[in-house]
């Protein structure tokens, strides 16, 4: 990724007292309300054009002077950060208080019925993006698939995929529990199994100062995080900052656990796994806040295809002193993008249920056996295992084998005996017959 251009020393005295008294004189005010809505850094503001040509050096001092005179801050360690808040991170944020803290589920909008198998797949979409963001190698279809399975992995790769499956179901089972550093550690622990060079780097911080954030294009070194003797006293403020609501000073929960996110990639108490854990915590975060369509959103897949912006965040909120209203911008607006890529999954998915309704006709045929035929309607190769009718739909083993073999006696499937042990099950040879007249293209 392209080096960051340093911005120009914006409290330097040839522009500060003219910066100041500029903005007395002339009504710059909708200038810099654009460049702060947008949120832009040095390198776009140089070319904002203004009609008093005012030179970009000094436009730069003056959008500065407007952010720090309104910024809130916080401090973890020695260390001071800063953040403002803009009308549209505002506006954001009222949007996601009456979406994403409860409305959804009064107005219907994810069937109750549907929820557990929603959740099933957003669960597992957020574990491979997260993934992928840190260099897991699969596809999509190929890791939804292993994971359904409840396939053993084979790389490195696959076995990252399985262990953020296993940390978000982890995370949803403590949400409403406090972070400590025990609970951080089982956290890493979890999300690092198999996958680092030394095991004895799991759910421990680091001890040295042999970590750098590389450009995994060149090599260079584009961020050098604290010394380890920092570590004690920056996530000792962290678990504060997440456990503890200040009486005085009010932040709203979504910018909370945007703060939290940075942070942990800021401080990189690990040797790896750091924007795993970063994510996970994220996500615990609002949970935990009464956030619950968290659990459905998918953000790290907004991630994945926006993964400069989400380096470039990080960069932009390090080199301009520290000030994460960046980094903030960035995670609201990928956080607006899931939960519209969740309003329109679950719009296919109601559409594709009213493709069931044939299949439901059946008789005998209950609604998740209808979905299983549809399955096989839709993809005639398909092969189901017991465990996989379980994790997708969520329902006990005992369950899953009752639905499956209620098919093989209504003569719908056959089963193919793998081994002395495994047995699965395809679509037989009277599929065709049976459903002739209930499959979707006769609705």
């Amino acid at each position: 990724m392209k080096k960051l251009e340093s911005a120009p020393a914006w409290y330097n005295d040839e522009f500060y007292y003219e910066a100041i008294k500029l903005r007395k004189e002339l009504k710059l005010d909708d200038i810099i309300q654009k460049i702060n809505e947008e949120y832009y850094y040095w390198d776009k503001v140089k070319y904002q054009k203004n009609e008093f040509d005012i030179s970009p050096e000094l436009l730069w001092t003056i959008v500065k002077l407007s952010r720090v005179v309104n910024a809130k801050k916080i401090k973890f360690g020695e260390y001071t950060f800063q953040y403002n808040i803009s009308n549209k991170i505002q506006k954001a944020l009222h949007e996601f208080d009456l979406n994403i803290g409860g409305t959804l589920v009064t107005q219907g909008v994810i069937p109750e019925e549907d929820k557990k198998r929603y959740l099933t797949s957003s669960i597992m979409e957020e574990a491979i993006a997260s993934s992928q963001i840190e260099g897991a190698v699969t596809t999509r279809k190929k890791a939804k698939e292993m994971l359904r399975k409840n396939a053993k992995p084979k790389t490195k790769s696959e076995q990252m995929i399985v262990n953020n499956y296993t940390t978000i179901k982890h995370i949803v089972s403590l949400k409403n529990e406090p972070l400590t550093e025990r609970r951080l550690f089982e956290i890493h622990k979890l999300i690092t199994k198999d996958t680092l060079d030394d095991i004895t780097d799991e759910g421990c911080y680091r001890d040295n100062n042999d970590v750098n954030v590389v450009d995994v294009m060149d090599g260079e070194t584009i961020y050098t995080p604290p010394v380890h003797d920092k570590l004690p006293d920056l996530m000792k403020d962290l678990f504060h900052f997440f456990n503890t609501t200040e009486k005085d000073t009010f932040i709203h929960p979504i910018i909370k656990a945007a703060v939290i996110h940075f942070m942990i990639g800021f401080i990189h108490p690990f040797v790896d796994g750091n924007g795993r854990t970063a994510r996970a915590l994220f996500y615990w975060y609002l949970l935990r806040n009464g956030y619950w369509l968290t659990e459905y959103l998918s953000i790290s897949r907004l991630i994945v295809k926006s993964k400069t912006q989400y380096a470039q965040a990080y960069l932009y909120s390090e080199i301009d002193g520290n000030d994460i209203t960046y980094f903030i911008d960035y995670k609201i607006k990928t956080m607006d993008l899931a939960f519209q890529d969740l309003r329109k999954y679950i719009q296919r998915k109601i559409n594709e249920k009213k493709q069931l309704i044939n299949f439901q006709k059946l008789k005998g045929v209950n609604e998740r056996q209808a979905i299983i035929l549809k399955w096989i309607y839709d993809e005639p190769d398909s092969i189901f295992s017991v465990k996989e009718i379980e994790v997708r739909f969520n329902v006990s083993n005992q369950t899953a084998r009752a639905d499956l073999l209620a098919l093989v006696e209504m003569k719908y499937l056959d089963i193919i005996e793998q081994n002395k042990k495994t047995k699965v099950y395809s679509k037989s040879e009277k599929f065709d017959m049976l459903t002739d007249g209930h499959t979707p293209k006769n609705l």
